[in-house]
């Protein structure tokens, strides 16, 4: 048992050999899967020499599967990782590897304590298990926050991508024409405000510097004393010929939304020029 108990020590001063190696500018985490790595097949052949104790074996295991885990994390946790590459297997990895050497370390803390309930072990012989134990705790809660920072910056980056792609589309290069003051387009999808609304306005708003001038949203007075049901539907008032009704034009095609754009005011229709964003509003029954 004393020989065990010398053995399971040495896991000890080699896991603070490992993080004194970590702390070095010449040390890579690469470098320290290839120590473990060789430490391992060193004391496989001990063992099946019968020099030392399978309990041996399962210790160098464990120690190449941190440093693997530490491979993952110099690279995503502490590495500089461009926004491009970052997804969700990446986030998921990072947590993963640092949830691993919590669950590994903590198996070390309870086999020390139960040498030192056996009186086999000092009580101060825990405390550097214990103290690895609370910095890779320390670790996995800064993988959680870098996982929710790198998430954010995710989708910021994915965001920027769309409003360039978005940009790239509405770029103004023709002049439009209309016939008897409206176009319409039909499109390929649906409006719906709580999924295109909040888009499109922060999109205008970055364009133009200003925020998207809707006249009205969903049914109004207006529209019921016109006899329209314009429920679902938003009215821009904008010129659809100016570069700004171009440009949202552009967007609305870019998207696949159905719009009316009206270039003057048509009886029955329209009382101004505008764009309606929306299927065309239908008749309110009993409405002329």
């Amino acid at each position: 048992m004393r020989q065990l108990l010398g053995l399971f020590l040495s896991l000890g001063a080699l896991a603070c050999f490992t993080l004194a190696l970590a702390d070095t500018s010449e040390t890579t985490a690469n470098k320290r899967l290839d120590l473990a790595k060789q430490e391992l097949e060193k004391v496989s052949n001990l063992v099946q020499a019968g020099a030392l104790p399978r309990i041996r074996l399962e210790q160098a295991g464990q120690d190449v599967a941190d440093a693997q885990d530490d491979v993952i994390l110099e690279r995503t946790l502490y590495g500089d990782i461009n926004v491009k590459d970052v997804t969700d297997q990446v986030i998921d990895e990072m947590v993963a590897a640092a949830q691993r050497r919590v669950e590994r370390q903590q198996l070390r803390v309870e086999q020390a304590r139960k040498l030192v309930a056996d009186g086999i072990a000092a009580q101060a012989t825990v405390t550097p298990f214990q103290e690895e134990l609370t910095m890779r705790r320390m670790n996995l809660q800064l993988a959680h926050s870098r996982a929710h920072l790198m998430g954010e910056m995710a989708a910021l980056a994915k965001y920027e991508k769309s409003m360039q792609e978005i940009q790239e589309i509405t770029r103004i290069e023709y002049r439009d024409y209309f016939t008897k003051g409206m176009e319409h387009f039909q499109g390929s999808s649906t409006f719906q405000e709580s999924r295109d609304l909040k888009p499109l306005a922060v999109a205008f708003e970055k364009k133009f510097d200003r925020p998207l001038p809707i006249s009205a949203l969903g049914d109004t007075n207006l529209h019921r004393s016109m006899g329209l049901d314009h429920t679902g539907r938003i009215d821009v008032a904008i010129n659809p010929s100016n570069p700004d009704g171009v440009w949202l034009r552009r967007y609305l095609k870019s998207r696949g939304i159905p719009y009316y754009a009206f270039t003057r005011a048509i009886r029955g229709r329209a009382t101004a020029a505008h764009i309606h964003i929306g299927a065309g509003s239908p008749r309110l029954h009993g409405a002329d």
